[in-house]
């Protein structure tokens, strides 16, 4: 029992690096297509802040395929990729749809519309997200086949 609950919060531990590393991408993105570079003026996507989060969420949801798959469940993963990529994926625009769906929220419903509001949706959508996407990467997306 002692030795499965270390497992699990191994595995809690490397799923948790690579996801603070998706999350750096995903917010850092997120951040440079809605408000630029400091000082260099709006980024290209700030009119479509929730395409920016769909875009950027989706180059961290890349790298953290990446990272599960080859890192913190490399013993766990399925022999076909493909399969798995398209589980993985359809988890992810779940996740996705949870961090965009907080940021219409914060825009459309509350009438927040700064750098700090639309970050603060994305960590609070993210938690969420982050919660929904490890439980069912363990139960339904990396599993031996």
């Amino acid at each position: 029992m002692r030795e499965a609950v270390r497992g699990v919060w191994r595995e809690a531990a490397r799923f948790g690096v690579v996801g603070a590393l998706a999350f750096v991408l995903d917010n850092g993105g997120y951040t440079l297509l809605v408000f630029g570079l400091p000082g260099a003026g709006v980024g290209p996507m700030h009119s479509t802040p929730v395409q920016a989060s769909v875009v950027a969420t989706g180059f961290a949801m890349g790298f953290s395929w990446v990272g599960n798959r080859y890192w913190v469940y490399r013993r766990r993963h399925r022999k076909e990729a493909v399969r798995e990529l398209a589980l993985f994926a359809f988890v992810n625009v779940i996740g996705m749809a949870i961090t965009a769906g907080s940021v219409f929220l914060s825009r459309h419903l509350f009438g927040l519309d700064s750098a700090l509001s639309d970050n603060a949706a994305r960590i609070s959508g993210w938690a969420v997200a982050t919660l929904f996407r490890f439980f069912t990467y363990r139960r339904y997306v990396f599993v031996p086949s």
